[in-house]
This record gives C-alpha cells, structure tokens and sequence, in this order.
C-alpha cells in the first residue's frame, strides 16, 4: 500500500507494519477482516521439517523405468454396492458453485477425470456441469443444506458430511453478495446480492450421539450404493476421529489449519487448529487404537504442496490426499496476467489474497462474466491434469527409493524428523537416532 514502510526495516517484532495496518484497517471498519487463501503464519511446523531416508545397502530401492508402483485407491470396498475407486491417492476438495465460477467447476472436473481421481461440490449443491464433467463426484452434505436434494445425493458418487474444515474450525461459511449471482442464489434459495452466511453445526443433531443416526440416514436416502464420509476441521481431532468412526463411516476426511477457503475472518486463519502433521498422526493413532486403521480410510488435506508433501502424509497414516488450494493454482490462480486488475485490488500476482470479493483477474474465483469467460475450461483442466501426473509421479518416486511397490506401504519408519517439534508431534525420530521410534508412538 502506498505510504507502507518496508518489510525489512527495523521495526518490533510485536508492533510489525502487518500489525499495526491491521489494527488501523478494524478501526476503520468496526468489524474483523475477511480474506481468501490460507494462513500466513511461518512459525509452524510444516512437512519441511520431515524428509525421506530412501533405501541403500539395507533396502534395495526399486527401479522407476521397469518396475510398478501401485497408486490405486478403494473407499467402501465390501461395505457399499459402488465403492469409489480412485486411480491414484489424490482427491479434489470441495470448493462450491458460488466460491468458484463454472468454468473453474468445468476445468476441475474434467482434470479430474483424466486423471480418474473425484473432484467435490462444497458448499452450495450440485451444478449440472460440474457432474456433466466429473467422472467421479463427492456430494458434501453441510449444515447450511444449500442446494441439497436426495436425487442428486443419489447422483453422486460418495457422501461427505461436513462439521467443520481446518481453515475456519467451528465457524460457517462466508459468501459476501459479490458472488451471490442470480445462478448461485437460485442454488442455494438465496437472495441474489446478499453476504451469506452459513450455520456452524446441523440444525437436525445436536452431537456426537446423534451422528451415527445421521449416517443410516444418508445410507438409506442413496440405498446404500456409494460410500459416506464425514469431514472436521483439525482442532480436537483425537477424539472426533474415534467419535466419527463409531458412526460407521466409510472414510473420515479432515484439514489442517492451513487449509484455504475463499473467504474467512483473517485472524481465525492464524489462531484455530492444529498443523496437518499433528493432526495426521493423532487422527491414525485414534484408528489403530479402535482397530479400524485398515477399514475406514483417512482421507487429509491442508497445505498439500506436492508429490512430497502427500507422500509424507502417507507415510504418517493418511490413505488419500485432499488438494485444494494447489489445484486452483495450478488451474491458473496467481497467473501474472491482467496484471492490472490485480494492482486495482491493491495486489500483486504470488500475494492476491482477494477470492473473497469476487474480482479474480483469471476467472477462477468469481460470477462476473467477464471475468469468467477468461479461464478456459479445456486449457485450465489440462494444466491440472499435468500437475496431478507430476504429483503421482512424485509421490511414486519417494515410494520406490524406499523400496515399496505401493504407495501405501511408505511409513514413519522411511522418514526421520528435522526438528524436536516435528518428532514429538508425529513420533518420526529425530535424524541421528539411528532409527530409533520415540516410545509413545509406532507405526
């Protein structure tokens, strides 16, 4: 902003420039920020601080060119007439019609296919086009029941329900008028250019006792064809975890709190939850102490970078991962072009925080036809479907220079930990300890 000081000088570490434009901004308005994307905080422990101790002398590797690496993934095998199968560890987030535009919903979809992995419809219902172009389609059932019928539920392809999500734990969602077009408030019975807010918890349970009720619902409402999941935000995940499996779940799905959305009040981004790190090993010791690690599939997201990022997840205990933030990047978010309309929003491309108002120069986070009309759908998705083949290819990478034909047998044992933080929270041991497992955790 005009008039800001540097970054780099000397100021107090307290009464930083960020601080100090922030607490200035809130006396203006009388009320908290809203902003898009993800936390900025850089203090916490992140999947930087573990690295892979790939196989030498003591476990020969496997040869990337000749020998396979299996990727495959099965939620609900055995329990329900159509398990989802997914071709690789990978699941697109739920992202909704009205947070995103329809040719973002399009260019996902059909990326998702290619790749034959599920794209999911967030918050707001089911978009023709977005079941249209995705092969596979998770439908989340959320407290706000925008949109929500059972003869799209029987449409789709698993079930999510929805408590919470890592960027905003215990809170609704937030969609300011901008966004709410005459398409999207007929979606969700709205009126049209109103800020919505969304209920934090169902309006038709009240806890944790009523949830397994909830879930024969829903088996009963698609006939028991497709698989049900339940999602929290990663906050007192240890319990909610053995809470949700109790219920009879397929699959349980949680994000940490770096988790983005598209919009959320800023400092509830920096102050809830848990790293996803933590959160993981917490979430699979919860399952092997019910014994249920190997029926109900973890299914994380928060922060997902890349091919090492998700195959650390894994490594930790999670079967899939969920990507949200990365996807949309990679769909053209933070391009730098309409350069100009970024520097109007007083941003930069690689700094744009702004999904929330609705003005996204590339088309991705907006319901203003013009704006729209600038993302094509075919391009986009080929751009995703790219990054989604380097992502497998990386996670397969790790798997194979620990030696393991799956994926899915990296473990703890094949990482060691950087730091003391990210070898208490996770139980990998510290480089140095010769492999020697912290005695409170094993894998």
């Amino acid at each position: 902003m005009e008039g800001r000081p540097l970054k780099d000088a000397n100021f107090s570490g307290i009464w930083s420039p960020e601080t100090i434009e922030a607490i200035q901004e809130k006396a203006d308005l009388g009320r908290y920020q809203i902003r898009g994307q993800a936390t900025k905080r850089r203090d916490l422990p992140s999947f930087d601080d573990l690295v892979f101790v790939p196989a030498g002398l003591s476990r020969m590797p496997l040869e990337g060119y000749r020998e396979r690496c299996d990727t495959k993934v099965t939620i609900g095998e055995g329990r329900v007439k159509r398990p989802l199968v997914l071709d690789r560890p990978i699941m697109i987030a739920g992202m909704s019609f009205g947070a995103l535009s329809v040719n973002a919903k399009r260019a996902l979809g059909r990326a998702a296919t290619k790749c034959g992995i599920s794209t999911c419809t967030g918050d707001g219902g089911m978009h023709p086009e977005e079941r249209a172009n995705s092969a596979k389609l998770v439908y989340q059932y959320l407290p706000s029941r925008y949109g929500l019928t059972p003869y799209d539920m029987r449409k789709a392809d698993m079930i999510e329900v929805v408590c919470g999500q890592g960027a905003k734990p215990g809170t609704g969602g937030v969609l300011l008028g901008t966004k709410v077009s005459a398409e999207v408030a007929r979606m969700r019975d709205l009126p049209e250019g109103v800020d919505q807010r969304t209920p934090s918890r169902h309006p038709d349970w009240m806890g944790a006792d009523d949830l397994p009720v909830k879930i024969q619902q829903i088996r009963e409402a698609v006939d028991y064809e497709v698989p049900v999941s339940v999602k929290v935000g990663a906050s007192r995940i240890a319990d909610d975890i053995k809470l949700i499996a109790r219920a009879g779940v397929d699959a349980i799905v949680f994000d940490g709190m770096e988790g983005g959305t598209a919009a959320s009040p800023t400092i509830q981004l920096d102050h809830t939850g848990i790293p996803t790190i933590a959160a993981i090993a917490e979430a699979a010791e919860s399952l092997r102490d019910m014994g249920l690690k190997e029926d109900i599939k973890l299914i994380v997201g928060g922060g997902i970078r890349n091919g090492a990022d998700a195959a650390k997840c894994i490594a930790l205990g999670a079967d899939v991962v969920y990507i949200g933030t990365a996807a949309l990047i990679a769909l053209g978010c933070h391009r730098p072009i309409h350069v100009e309309d970024y520097h109007r929003m007083g941003t930069t491309p690689y700094e744009c925080n702004h999904c929330h108002t609705g003005l996204c120069p590339v088309g991705i986070t907006t319901q203003y036809p013009k704006l729209i009309e600038r993302l094509d759908p075919d391009e986009g998705a080929e751009r995703v479907a790219n990054f989604l083949n380097a992502m497998t290819m990386e996670i397969q990478l790790f798997a194979r220079a620990c030696g393991k034909n799956r994926v899915h047998d990296l473990d703890g044992n094949d990482m060691r930990s950087l730091t003391i933080e990210a070898s208490m929270m996770t139980g990998v041991p510290m480089v140095g300890l010769n492999g020697r497992v912290p005695a409170w955790r094993t894998y």
